[in-house]
């Protein structure tokens, strides 16, 4: 069984599926509540979220100033409610404060900002969090500390010529302690991603800048822990292409690329919570 974070106890296979669900009922009303948000790109992503924070990283609320604590950083920050779902059920801050997204004076915006409880780096313009991640990976080696980095970046994202010279300068510096995960939900804000700027095939692209690429299924909790708490290939920085779909656990939104953005009604909402709680009382009774 993999690293568990610090202080945290194991959770299932079982565990983490029925927490995925509950995680993104929590999303559904955030964005409900605030108005606004990244719904799509929220729901494909959450799994993978899940898995960081309750099973890969080693880091905690009650450790987060340690030095020697793993790094995360949200490259594609506009999916900024699902990193504050899973930090609330961590612990960082009180789930109340979820009412607050994008509300008046509230620090908890439509990005990720270093005011929030758990967020390491302020995100949002695409391109820039694998070239952070970079520098947090570089100042690791230069200091021999034991930590590891993680970024997640969306695969639209992929378009930005900045993490392409990051790509270079990671596998230059031999930065194993690095892993960027991409979330390959195939959609961007105006269609899909071969359409828009094809990046295809994405794990020969990464392995010619020279990097190790896994594969896995964005939402397979299994191949996540597996994939993201194995020991890196030596000098080597890690990419993780993880194939997931948009809008992933409410029907109509899975696949639908006008979910990149976008508020659900209270009907749609009643809809998908109702899809949710179907799906919650399925994994209880096969338990």
């Amino acid at each position: 069984m993999p690293v568990i974070n610090m202080g945290k106890a194991a959770l299932s296979d079982h565990d983490l599926v029925l927490k995925s669900v509950r995680l993104r009922r929590k999303l559904l009303e955030a964005i409900f509540e605030a108005g606004a948000g990244h719904t799509g790109g929220g729901l494909s992503c959450l799994d993978i979220l899940n898995v960081l924070y309750n099973r890969v990283l080693k880091v905690s609320p009650e450790k987060f100033s340690d030095v020697n604590r793993d790094r995360y950083v949200q490259s594609k920050g506009h999916s900024v409610e699902a990193l504050y779902t899973v930090l609330a059920d961590r612990g960082f801050f009180p789930e109340s404060e979820l009412k607050t997204i994008c509300h008046y004076q509230s620090h908890f915006v439509g990005h990720p900002t270093r005011k929030i409880p758990g967020i390491e780096m302020n995100t949002g313009a695409l391109g820039h969090g694998l070239p952070i991640s970079i520098g947090m990976a570089l100042a690791g080696k230069m200091d021999s500390a034991p930590y590891r980095v993680f970024t997640l970046m969306g695969d639209g994202e992929l378009g930005e010529g900045s993490n392409w010279e990051g790509a270079m300068a990671a596998a230059h510096y031999d930065l194993d302690n690095l892993t960027a995960i991409i979330d390959h939900n195939t959609l961007q804000i105006t269609g899909h991603t071969r359409d828009v700027m094809s990046n295809e095939p994405l794990d020969e692209k990464w392995r010619a800048f020279g990097w190790a690429v896994k594969t896995v299924n964005g939402h397979d909790y299994v191949a996540l822990t597996e994939v993201l708490s194995k020991p890196a290939e030596a000098g080597k920085p890690t990419c993780v292409i993880a194939n997931t779909t948009k809008g992933r656990g409410v029907s109509f939104m899975e696949n639908v690329a006008k979910w990149h953005h976008g508020v659900p009604s209270e009907t749609e909402l009643k809809q998908a919570l109702a899809e949710l709680d179907a799906a919650e009382a399925k994994l209880k009774e096969a338990a």
